[in-house]
Protein backbone atom coordinates (compact mmCIF):
# COMPACT_ATOMS: atom_id res chain seq x y z
CA UNK A 1 0.00 0.00 0.00
CA UNK A 2 1.14 3.61 -0.77
CA UNK A 3 2.15 6.08 1.84
CA UNK A 4 0.90 9.46 1.71
CA UNK A 5 2.68 12.53 4.11
CA UNK A 6 0.95 15.30 5.18
CA UNK A 7 3.51 18.53 5.68
CA UNK A 8 2.49 21.77 6.27
CA UNK A 9 -0.20 21.78 8.94
CA UNK A 10 -0.26 24.77 10.87
CA UNK A 11 -2.23 23.17 14.00
CA UNK A 12 -2.37 19.62 14.34
CA UNK A 13 -5.23 17.94 16.60
CA UNK A 14 -4.32 14.84 17.75
CA UNK A 15 -6.18 14.33 20.47
CA UNK A 16 -3.70 12.56 22.10
CA UNK A 17 -2.19 14.57 24.90
CA UNK A 18 1.33 12.13 24.92
CA UNK A 19 1.85 13.62 21.17
CA UNK A 20 1.52 17.35 21.73
CA UNK A 21 0.15 20.44 23.66
CA UNK A 22 -2.47 20.56 26.03
CA UNK A 23 -5.54 17.89 26.22
CA UNK A 24 -5.97 18.07 22.54
CA UNK A 25 -2.19 17.42 22.01
CA UNK A 26 -1.79 19.95 19.19
CA UNK A 27 1.37 20.07 17.36
CA UNK A 28 2.39 22.98 15.93
CA UNK A 29 4.02 23.06 12.30
CA UNK A 30 2.90 18.95 11.78
CA UNK A 31 2.81 16.19 9.77
CA UNK A 32 0.88 12.73 9.68
CA UNK A 33 2.36 9.58 7.15
CA UNK A 34 -0.78 7.62 6.48
CA UNK A 35 0.20 3.90 5.72
CA UNK A 36 -3.25 2.64 3.78
CA UNK A 37 -6.17 3.48 6.05
CA UNK A 38 -3.96 4.08 9.28
CA UNK A 39 -2.15 7.03 10.38
CA UNK A 40 1.46 5.93 10.70
CA UNK A 41 3.32 8.76 12.01
CA UNK A 42 2.68 11.96 13.23
CA UNK A 43 5.14 14.71 14.81
CA UNK A 44 6.51 18.32 13.29
CA UNK A 45 7.26 18.99 9.65
CA UNK A 46 10.79 19.15 9.53
CA UNK A 47 11.06 15.23 10.88
CA UNK A 48 8.78 13.69 8.32
CA UNK A 49 9.75 10.34 6.63
CA UNK A 50 9.71 9.52 3.27
CA UNK A 51 6.80 8.58 1.51
CA UNK A 52 5.76 7.56 -1.74
CA UNK A 53 2.84 10.38 -1.88
CA UNK A 54 3.28 14.23 -0.45
CA UNK A 55 0.47 16.33 -0.55
CA UNK A 56 1.03 20.36 1.09
CA UNK A 57 -1.42 21.58 3.37
CA UNK A 58 -0.42 24.72 3.02
CA UNK A 59 -0.86 26.61 6.59
CA UNK A 60 -3.78 24.96 7.23
CA UNK A 61 -5.14 23.54 10.45
CA UNK A 62 -5.91 19.79 10.74
CA UNK A 63 -8.27 17.70 12.89
CA UNK A 64 -8.98 14.58 13.61
CA UNK A 65 -12.68 13.43 11.33
CA UNK A 66 -15.72 14.61 13.05
CA UNK A 67 -17.50 11.41 14.87
CA UNK A 68 -21.57 12.02 14.86
CA UNK A 69 -22.44 9.78 16.92
CA UNK A 70 -26.28 10.66 16.80
CA UNK A 71 -27.90 10.86 13.78
CA UNK A 72 -31.61 10.01 12.21
CA UNK A 73 -31.09 9.69 8.37
CA UNK A 74 -33.87 7.08 7.21
CA UNK A 75 -36.74 9.01 6.51
CA UNK A 76 -38.61 10.51 3.64
CA UNK A 77 -40.34 13.89 3.33
CA UNK A 78 -39.48 16.76 5.72
CA UNK A 79 -41.38 19.13 8.21
CA UNK A 80 -41.45 22.35 6.66
CA UNK A 81 -45.06 23.50 7.59
CA UNK A 82 -43.93 22.26 11.46
CA UNK A 83 -40.92 23.92 11.61
CA UNK A 84 -42.59 27.13 10.14
CA UNK A 85 -45.37 26.67 12.49
CA UNK A 86 -42.98 26.59 15.44
CA UNK A 87 -41.37 29.34 14.55
CA UNK A 88 -44.55 30.86 14.72
CA UNK A 89 -44.94 30.20 18.06
CA UNK A 90 -46.18 26.63 18.81
CA UNK A 91 -43.91 24.26 20.86
CA UNK A 92 -42.05 21.13 20.16
CA UNK A 93 -43.90 17.66 21.18
CA UNK A 94 -42.75 14.42 19.97
CA UNK A 95 -45.71 14.09 18.17
CA UNK A 96 -44.25 15.36 15.43
CA UNK A 97 -42.75 12.16 14.34
CA UNK A 98 -45.58 10.58 13.26
CA UNK A 99 -45.54 12.77 9.94
CA UNK A 100 -42.38 11.65 8.94
CA UNK A 101 -43.43 8.01 9.54
CA UNK A 102 -46.09 8.06 7.02
CA UNK A 103 -43.78 9.69 4.93
CA UNK A 104 -41.17 6.95 5.35
CA UNK A 105 -43.28 3.89 5.46
CA UNK A 106 -44.94 5.10 1.67
CA UNK A 107 -41.10 5.76 0.29
CA UNK A 108 -39.64 3.07 -2.06
CA UNK A 109 -36.19 1.50 -0.82
CA UNK A 110 -34.49 3.56 -3.49
CA UNK A 111 -35.62 6.94 -2.44
CA UNK A 112 -34.82 5.86 1.07
CA UNK A 113 -31.17 5.01 0.08
CA UNK A 114 -30.66 8.00 -1.98
CA UNK A 115 -31.82 10.21 0.72
CA UNK A 116 -29.17 8.83 3.10
CA UNK A 117 -26.56 8.66 0.68
CA UNK A 118 -26.90 12.40 0.06
CA UNK A 119 -26.80 13.27 3.61
CA UNK A 120 -23.79 10.94 4.20
CA UNK A 121 -21.81 13.00 1.27
CA UNK A 122 -23.50 16.23 2.94
CA UNK A 123 -21.88 15.68 5.63
CA UNK A 124 -18.63 14.14 4.82
CA UNK A 125 -18.10 17.43 3.15
CA UNK A 126 -18.56 19.64 6.33
CA UNK A 127 -15.16 17.09 7.89
CA UNK A 128 -17.78 14.11 9.24
CA UNK A 129 -16.03 10.82 8.71
CA UNK A 130 -17.97 8.68 11.16
CA UNK A 131 -21.98 8.58 11.11
CA UNK A 132 -24.29 6.35 13.30
CA UNK A 133 -27.88 6.64 12.26
CA UNK A 134 -31.31 4.61 13.50
CA UNK A 135 -34.04 3.53 12.38
CA UNK A 136 -37.18 5.18 14.03
CA UNK A 137 -39.47 6.30 11.15
CA UNK A 138 -40.88 2.88 10.04
CA UNK A 139 -42.54 1.76 13.58
CA UNK A 140 -43.41 -1.41 11.87
CA UNK A 141 -41.54 -4.81 11.69
CA UNK A 142 -40.90 -4.67 7.94
CA UNK A 143 -40.16 -0.94 8.10
CA UNK A 144 -37.92 -1.01 10.88
CA UNK A 145 -35.90 -4.11 9.12
CA UNK A 146 -35.21 -1.99 6.01
CA UNK A 147 -34.89 1.30 7.71
CA UNK A 148 -31.26 -0.76 9.03
CA UNK A 149 -30.62 -2.37 6.43
CA UNK A 150 -30.15 0.80 3.88
CA UNK A 151 -28.57 2.42 7.17
CA UNK A 152 -25.62 -0.36 7.26
CA UNK A 153 -24.81 0.11 3.40
CA UNK A 154 -23.62 3.45 4.57
CA UNK A 155 -23.03 4.80 7.64
CA UNK A 156 -20.44 3.34 10.10
CA UNK A 157 -22.99 2.53 13.05
CA UNK A 158 -26.46 1.31 13.13
CA UNK A 159 -29.07 1.70 15.83
CA UNK A 160 -32.34 -0.11 16.46
CA UNK A 161 -35.04 2.55 17.63
CA UNK A 162 -38.25 0.96 17.15
CA UNK A 163 -39.16 2.38 20.45
CA UNK A 164 -38.77 6.46 18.99
CA UNK A 165 -42.46 6.94 19.42
CA UNK A 166 -45.53 4.48 20.10
CA UNK A 167 -46.61 3.26 16.64
CA UNK A 168 -49.82 4.85 15.22
CA UNK A 169 -51.34 1.40 14.79
CA UNK A 170 -50.94 0.89 18.20
CA UNK A 171 -51.94 4.02 19.48
CA UNK A 172 -54.86 2.80 21.96
CA UNK A 173 -52.46 -0.56 23.13
CA UNK A 174 -48.95 0.76 24.05
CA UNK A 175 -48.53 -2.50 25.96
CA UNK A 176 -49.04 -4.36 22.84
CA UNK A 177 -46.83 -2.50 20.78
CA UNK A 178 -43.52 -2.94 23.18
CA UNK A 179 -44.35 -6.49 22.65
CA UNK A 180 -43.89 -5.95 19.39
CA UNK A 181 -40.65 -4.32 19.82
CA UNK A 182 -38.91 -6.63 22.22
CA UNK A 183 -40.49 -9.44 20.13
CA UNK A 184 -40.92 -9.53 16.20
CA UNK A 185 -39.36 -6.25 15.57
CA UNK A 186 -36.19 -7.22 17.57
CA UNK A 187 -35.79 -10.67 16.11
CA UNK A 188 -36.10 -8.94 12.72
CA UNK A 189 -33.81 -5.90 13.42
CA UNK A 190 -31.03 -7.15 15.59
CA UNK A 191 -28.94 -8.54 12.88
CA UNK A 192 -28.81 -5.66 11.15
CA UNK A 193 -27.71 -3.34 14.32
CA UNK A 194 -25.28 -2.69 16.84
CA UNK A 195 -27.14 -0.90 18.99
CA UNK A 196 -30.61 -0.61 21.05
CA UNK A 197 -32.11 3.10 21.40
CA UNK A 198 -35.49 4.31 23.22
CA UNK A 199 -36.76 7.28 23.29
CA UNK A 200 -37.45 7.57 27.22
CA UNK A 201 -39.65 10.98 27.03
CA UNK A 202 -43.37 12.55 28.11
CA UNK A 203 -45.25 11.53 24.67
CA UNK A 204 -43.02 8.38 23.72
CA UNK A 205 -42.03 5.65 26.48
CA UNK A 206 -41.76 5.86 30.43
CA UNK A 207 -38.96 4.50 32.22
CA UNK A 208 -40.50 0.95 33.21
CA UNK A 209 -41.41 0.60 29.16
CA UNK A 210 -37.62 1.89 28.14
CA UNK A 211 -36.11 -0.75 30.53
CA UNK A 212 -38.18 -3.48 29.01
CA UNK A 213 -36.94 -2.60 25.66
CA UNK A 214 -32.99 -1.87 26.26
CA UNK A 215 -33.17 -5.40 28.22
CA UNK A 216 -34.53 -6.79 25.53
CA UNK A 217 -32.49 -5.85 22.79
CA UNK A 218 -29.08 -6.42 25.60
CA UNK A 219 -30.27 -9.64 25.22
CA UNK A 220 -30.35 -10.22 21.84
CA UNK A 221 -26.51 -8.68 21.74
CA UNK A 222 -27.42 -4.90 20.99
CA UNK A 223 -25.66 -2.43 23.53
CA UNK A 224 -28.48 0.49 24.63
CA UNK A 225 -28.12 4.16 24.30
CA UNK A 226 -31.20 6.47 25.28
CA UNK A 227 -32.91 9.24 24.72
CA UNK A 228 -33.06 11.21 27.88
CA UNK A 229 -34.16 13.94 29.45
CA UNK A 230 -35.03 15.96 25.96
CA UNK A 231 -38.00 17.42 26.41
CA UNK A 232 -38.41 17.30 30.56
CA UNK A 233 -36.79 16.22 33.45
CA UNK A 234 -37.48 11.93 33.51
CA UNK A 235 -36.08 8.48 34.59
CA UNK A 236 -33.62 8.32 31.15
CA UNK A 237 -29.69 9.47 32.40
CA UNK A 238 -30.55 7.12 35.31
CA UNK A 239 -31.54 4.04 33.25
CA UNK A 240 -28.99 4.59 31.12
CA UNK A 241 -26.54 4.48 33.47
CA UNK A 242 -27.83 1.95 35.07
CA UNK A 243 -27.69 -0.08 32.37
CA UNK A 244 -24.48 0.71 31.38
CA UNK A 245 -25.86 2.39 28.21
CA UNK A 246 -22.74 3.89 26.02
CA UNK A 247 -24.81 7.68 25.87
CA UNK A 248 -27.09 9.23 27.42
CA UNK A 249 -28.20 11.73 24.18
CA UNK A 250 -29.83 15.33 24.82
CA UNK A 251 -29.96 15.68 28.20
CA UNK A 252 -30.74 18.69 28.74
CA UNK A 253 -33.09 18.71 31.90
CA UNK A 254 -30.86 17.19 34.52
CA UNK A 255 -30.77 16.85 38.15
CA UNK A 256 -28.22 17.20 40.58
CA UNK A 257 -27.91 13.04 40.61
CA UNK A 258 -28.13 12.57 37.08
CA UNK A 259 -25.02 14.93 36.75
CA UNK A 260 -23.68 12.52 39.63
CA UNK A 261 -24.41 9.36 37.78
CA UNK A 262 -23.16 10.59 34.55
CA UNK A 263 -19.62 11.76 36.54
CA UNK A 264 -19.31 8.71 38.07
CA UNK A 265 -20.44 6.31 35.44
CA UNK A 266 -19.59 4.83 31.76
CA UNK A 267 -22.28 6.58 29.89
CA UNK A 268 -21.53 9.60 28.05
CA UNK A 269 -23.70 12.16 27.73
CA UNK A 270 -24.33 13.34 24.27
CA UNK A 271 -25.39 16.85 24.11
CA UNK A 272 -27.06 17.91 20.49
CA UNK A 273 -27.32 21.56 20.23
CA UNK A 274 -28.81 21.91 16.93
CA UNK A 275 -32.30 20.35 18.39
CA UNK A 276 -32.78 22.87 20.73
CA UNK A 277 -31.14 25.66 18.15
CA UNK A 278 -34.13 24.50 16.27
CA UNK A 279 -37.29 24.27 18.31
CA UNK A 280 -35.94 27.48 20.57
CA UNK A 281 -35.71 25.05 23.76
CA UNK A 282 -33.54 25.10 26.90
CA UNK A 283 -29.75 24.65 25.86
CA UNK A 284 -28.32 21.90 27.73
CA UNK A 285 -25.97 23.08 30.47
CA UNK A 286 -22.32 21.62 29.23
CA UNK A 287 -20.28 23.19 31.47
CA UNK A 288 -21.90 21.87 34.42
CA UNK A 289 -21.31 18.00 32.83
CA UNK A 290 -17.76 19.07 31.79
CA UNK A 291 -17.00 20.62 35.22
CA UNK A 292 -18.73 17.66 37.19
CA UNK A 293 -16.09 15.43 35.51
CA UNK A 294 -19.09 13.78 32.95
CA UNK A 295 -17.36 12.77 29.63
CA UNK A 296 -19.38 14.81 26.72
CA UNK A 297 -20.02 14.69 23.01
CA UNK A 298 -21.67 16.83 20.65
CA UNK A 299 -23.68 15.43 17.62
CA UNK A 300 -25.88 16.75 15.09
CA UNK A 301 -29.39 14.55 15.61
CA UNK A 302 -29.97 15.37 11.83
CA UNK A 303 -33.78 14.21 11.62
CA UNK A 304 -36.46 16.01 9.62
CA UNK A 305 -38.28 17.18 12.50
CA UNK A 306 -36.10 18.81 15.74
CA UNK A 307 -32.85 19.23 13.97
CA UNK A 308 -32.03 19.51 10.28
CA UNK A 309 -28.92 19.73 10.13
CA UNK A 310 -25.84 17.75 9.20
CA UNK A 311 -23.36 19.97 9.94
CA UNK A 312 -21.05 19.48 13.37
CA UNK A 313 -18.97 22.94 13.01
CA UNK A 314 -22.55 24.25 13.22
CA UNK A 315 -23.14 22.39 16.37
CA UNK A 316 -19.34 23.07 17.63
CA UNK A 317 -20.25 27.19 17.26
CA UNK A 318 -23.22 26.52 19.31
CA UNK A 319 -21.81 24.60 21.98
CA UNK A 320 -19.00 27.48 22.36
CA UNK A 321 -21.84 30.30 22.06
CA UNK A 322 -24.32 28.99 24.09
CA UNK A 323 -23.36 25.85 26.05
CA UNK A 324 -20.77 26.69 27.96
CA UNK A 325 -17.80 24.60 26.15
CA UNK A 326 -14.65 26.42 24.98
CA UNK A 327 -13.55 25.52 21.19
CA UNK A 328 -10.89 23.36 22.51
CA UNK A 329 -13.37 21.44 24.45
CA UNK A 330 -16.24 20.97 21.94
CA UNK A 331 -13.79 20.21 19.24
CA UNK A 332 -12.60 17.42 21.52
CA UNK A 333 -16.36 16.07 21.75
CA UNK A 334 -17.35 16.26 18.61
CA UNK A 335 -14.05 14.07 17.82
CA UNK A 336 -12.91 12.16 20.69
CA UNK A 337 -16.23 12.76 22.66
CA UNK A 338 -18.02 10.95 19.91
CA UNK A 339 -15.63 7.92 19.54
CA UNK A 340 -16.68 7.49 23.47
CA UNK A 341 -19.90 7.41 22.43
CA UNK A 342 -19.64 4.57 20.28
CA UNK A 343 -16.99 2.88 22.38
CA UNK A 344 -14.58 3.66 19.76
CA UNK A 345 -10.86 4.20 19.70
CA UNK A 346 -9.73 3.62 16.39
CA UNK A 347 -11.43 7.07 15.14
CA UNK A 348 -11.46 10.73 16.76
CA UNK A 349 -7.71 10.62 17.08
CA UNK A 350 -4.46 11.30 15.16
CA UNK A 351 -2.11 9.11 16.32
CA UNK A 352 -0.11 6.37 14.88
CA UNK A 353 -2.59 3.24 14.79
CA UNK A 354 -5.55 5.16 14.15
CA UNK A 355 -8.07 5.14 10.99
CA UNK A 356 -6.69 7.92 9.15
CA UNK A 357 -9.41 10.02 9.19
CA UNK A 358 -8.60 13.98 9.30
CA UNK A 359 -10.23 16.74 7.72
CA UNK A 360 -7.97 20.35 6.46
CA UNK A 361 -9.72 23.47 7.62
CA UNK A 362 -9.33 26.58 5.61
CA UNK A 363 -7.92 28.45 8.33
CA UNK A 364 -4.44 28.65 10.77
CA UNK A 365 -6.83 26.75 13.75
CA UNK A 366 -9.36 24.62 14.91
CA UNK A 367 -10.76 27.55 17.15
CA UNK A 368 -11.84 29.06 13.85
CA UNK A 369 -14.84 26.55 13.86
CA UNK A 370 -16.50 28.66 16.91
CA UNK A 371 -14.74 31.79 15.53
CA UNK A 372 -16.22 32.14 12.40
CA UNK A 373 -19.90 30.64 12.65
CA UNK A 374 -21.43 29.40 9.28
CA UNK A 375 -18.22 29.17 7.02
CA UNK A 376 -17.18 26.60 4.89
CA UNK A 377 -13.63 25.97 6.37
CA UNK A 378 -13.55 22.56 6.08
CA UNK A 379 -11.54 22.17 2.44
CA UNK A 380 -9.91 18.42 2.48
CA UNK A 381 -11.24 15.12 3.98
CA UNK A 382 -9.36 11.84 4.24
CA UNK A 383 -11.64 9.03 5.12
CA UNK A 384 -9.84 5.44 5.95
CA UNK A 385 -6.72 7.07 4.22
CA UNK A 386 -8.56 8.35 1.47
CA UNK A 387 -9.27 11.65 0.19
CA UNK A 388 -12.77 11.74 0.11
CA UNK A 389 -13.24 16.09 -0.57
Amino acid sequence: MATTVITNISSLVTNDPSLGEGPLGTIRDAAVVIDGDRVAWVGTSSKAPATDNRADAEGRAALPGFVDSHSHLVFAGDRTAEFNARMSGRSYSAGGIRTTVAATRAATDEALDANVRRYVHEALRQGTTVLETKSGYGLTVEDEARALRIAAAHTDEVTYLGAHIVSPDYADDPAAYVDLVTGPMLDACAPHARWVDVFCEQGAFDGDQARTILTAGAARGLTPRVHANQLSYGPGVQLAVELGAASADHCTHLTDADVDALANGTTVATLLPGAEFSTRAQWPDARRLLDAGATVALSTDCNPGSSFTSSMPFCIALAVRDMGMTPDEAVWSATAGGAAALRRTDVGRIAPGARADLALLDAPSHVHLAYRPGVPLVSAVWRAGVREV
